[in-house]
């Protein structure tokens, strides 16, 4: 069994653990922090917006059976990549997006795929989205990891009411 480690920050990561968490080839998926200067911030913190830091999902998969590819092209289906201040009912630097490249061939990929998206005209806006290397990054605090798994009717009613499932649907045609 191969791993690698994929990580990208997509707004609310309650939101983020759920698309990635249902297929054969995903090993594990950590809500957590990354991107800033704080060592080892709480979430109080990072809603803060002092930390530098964005709530982001980190991905174990194994590559012979779920690609890089496949993860970045669903993690386009999850957010709205031309919003620079956050996302959907969440706003704020902790809650904008980001793609973390842990090697080369991760950044060919995620460059090519945002180049593919931004020519698509999917989006009348620019793609925002940066790609940057990984930097450390810090799990969750219990309580948010599997937020969707522990507590369904309040991550359904949050994912409807924030706005992201309308968009996902409306953007991809059905909520992926």
């Amino acid at each position: 069994m191969q791993k690698e480690i994929a990580t990208f920050a997509g707004g609310c990561f309650w939101c983020m653990v759920k698309p990635f968490d249902q297929f054969e080839g995903i090993h594990r998926v950590v809500s957590g922090y990354t991107g800033g200067h704080t060592v080892n911030p709480t979430y109080k913190e990072v809603c803060s917006n002092q930390t530098g830091h964005k709530e982001a999902v980190q991905i174990e998969f194994d590559p012979e059976l779920f690609s890089y590819e496949k993860l970045v092209e669903l993690f386009w289906q999850q957010i709205d990549p031309t919003d620079a201040g956050g996302q959907f009912f969440d706003r704020g630097d902790s809650y904008t997006t980001a793609i973390f490249v842990h090697n080369e061939n991760q950044r060919k990929i995620a460059e090519a795929s945002k180049n593919r998206l931004e020519a698509s005209g999917k989006f009348s806006k620019p793609i925002v989205t940066p790609i940057l290397d990984a930097k450390e990054f810090y799990p969750a605090e219990e309580e948010h990891q599997q937020y969707y798994q522990k507590n369904p009717a309040h991550y359904n009613r949050y994912h409807v009411g924030s706005g992201r499932a309308g968009f996902t649907d409306k953007m991809w045609g059905g909520n992926k």
